[in-house]
Formats: C-alpha cells, sequence, structure tokens
C-alpha cells in the first residue's frame, strides 16, 4: 500500500468521524433544548375545575303497591288477599298500565304465634299476608297520575301495607346516562379551560397543553320539591329517586401548562 493511498483513507476517516460528531452533537442539542422546555413547563402550570350540568326527566318509574290481609283464621286471610289483588289490576288496568308493565310477587305469610322471640299482644291477629304489585314502565308521567289516584283503592275495600320505602313507594330513575356523558365531559373540559385561560390572562402567560386530566364522578339529584327525607342533622334531605326531574353533574379536574 503506497503512503498516497495511505493519506487518502487516513482523510476519509477523518471526514467521516467528524461527520458523526457533528450530527451527534445536534442530536444532543435537540434533546438539551427538548428536556429543558419541558423542564420549564412542568414548573409553570394551573389547576382548574369545569363544572358541567344537564336538568333531565326521569325515563323509568318504579312503582309498589303492598297489599294487606290480617286475621286470625289462616284460609280467611287467604280468601281475603285473594279478593284484593285483582281489584288492584283492575285499577291499574284503568289507569291506561299495560299488563308487561305489571309484576306480582308471590304473597308472604306471618304466623305471629311461631315466632322465636316476642308474643303476640292481645289485639294483634295472628296470620298476616302481604303481597307486592310492582309497576315498571317508561312512561313516568302516566304512572305519576296513576299514584295520585291510589286512594281509589282505599273506597273498594284495598289495605295498602307499609314497606321500608314506605307505603305505595314509588321512585323514578334515569337510566340515559351513558348518552350524555360525552357531551357533558367535552363541556365540563371546556369550562375548565376557560377558566384557565382567566387565569393566564392575569398573570400574563398563555395556557398550553393539558398536563393531566381526571374527571370527577357523575352524581344525580332531585331537581324539584318533590319529596325529603330527613337525614344528618335533623336536616332534610331530598330523595333523587321522588324527583321526575333530575339533576346531572359533573367536575372535571385539569393542569394545563402555562407558557410565558
Amino acid at each position: 500500500m503506497t503512503d498516497g493511498f495511505r493519506d487518502v483513507i487516513s482523510r476519509s476517516t477523518v471526514l467521516i468521524f467528524s461527520a458523526i460528531l457533528a450530527a451527534g452533537l445536534i442530536v444532543a442539542g435537540w434533546v438539551l433544548g427538548s428536556q429543558i422546555k419541558q423542564t420549564r413547563l412542568a414548573d409553570h402550570y394551573v389547576t382548574v375545575r369545569g363544572l358541567a350540568e344537564r336538568t333531565v326527566k326521569s325515563d323509568l318509574a318504579i312503582w309498589t303497591i303492598n297489599i294487606q290481609a290480617s286475621g286470625d283464621d289462616f284460609n280467611a286471610v287467604l280468601a281475603q288477599n285473594e279478593s284484593q289483588r285483582p281489584k288492584v289490576l283492575a285499577f291499574l288496568k284503568q289507569q291506561g298500565v299495560e299488563d308487561s308493565e305489571v309484576t306480582i310477587a308471590a304473597p308472604r305469610m306471618i304466623d305471629k304465634d311461631a315466632r322465636e322471640y316476642g308474643a303476640r299482644q292481645a289485639n294483634e291477629s295472628r296470620y298476616l299476608v302481604t303481597q307486592s304489585v310492582t309497576v315498571i314502565s317508561p312512561n313516568v308521567d302516566r304512572i305519576s297520575a296513576a299514584s295520585q289516584k291510589a286512594g281509589e283503592l282505599l273506597k273498594e275495600g284495598v289495605l295498602l301495607a307499609s314497606s321500608q320505602s314506605g307505603s305505595g313507594a314509588l321512585s323514578y330513575k334515569f337510566t340515559g346516562l351513558n348518552k350524555i356523558k360525552p357531551d357533558m365531559i367535552t363541556e365540563a373540559t371546556k369550562n375548565a379551560r376557560a377558566a384557565a385561560e382567566r387565569f393566564a390572562k392575569d398573570s400574563g402567560a398563555t395556557v398550553g397543553p393539558i398536563r393531566q386530566a381526571t374527571q370527577g364522578l357523575f352524581s344525580i339529584s332531585a331537581a324539584d320539591a318533590g319529596s325529603a327525607s330527613s337525614g344528618e342533622n335533623g336536616f332534610a334531605q331530598q330523595s333523587p329517586d321522588a324527583s321526575i326531574m333530575k339533576n346531572v353533574r359533573v367536575v372535571t379536574t385539569v393542569d394545563y401548562y402555562l407558557e410565558q
């Protein structure tokens, strides 16, 4: 190998090494600059909350009518119960309730003399039969109107029993939450950004991209007066299920980067 050929190879090696070194310095500079920018962004951000609310109408009504019969003669109590159920079904049909919307539970019999504890009072009947007739309907207005006429059952000799939810318990549900969730989240996020922009304007900065976002839980509460139940400390609390109109609410928490 001649000296001239060795010189050519040497010069080529130096050029290649220099090119690689230059490229490395450029990449390192870009990475370092990006890291510095991210560090600066990480030091300047604002946390804001965005609220979205909707007033919606319940789309499902659940009405439970509890029939009661009592006495000391077993067969007579069963007969009394049997005579009341057709009256309830006829009443519901008169109110426009569909047969497919009605469910009849099996009767529940209590023999008070067979209880393991507590003797039957002198004025108490030995046998007690209760039976539930439940209406589940998407026609909330019709069921609401029918429940207000439940007094007609008393005139027909139907004895209505109390339950844990109250006599003739009626509740309203809203089942369309998943349909309105996306729009409400978008609205809440939009309101959060508006709050961040107001903050940024006051501090002489501009709002950058989202650093972190957290979606709060959706809550459903009563939107009108309806019925109230006693809550903690004796204050009245509105039961969401007692109201046809409901208020749906969600709060999102968002961190936005602030750029100077």
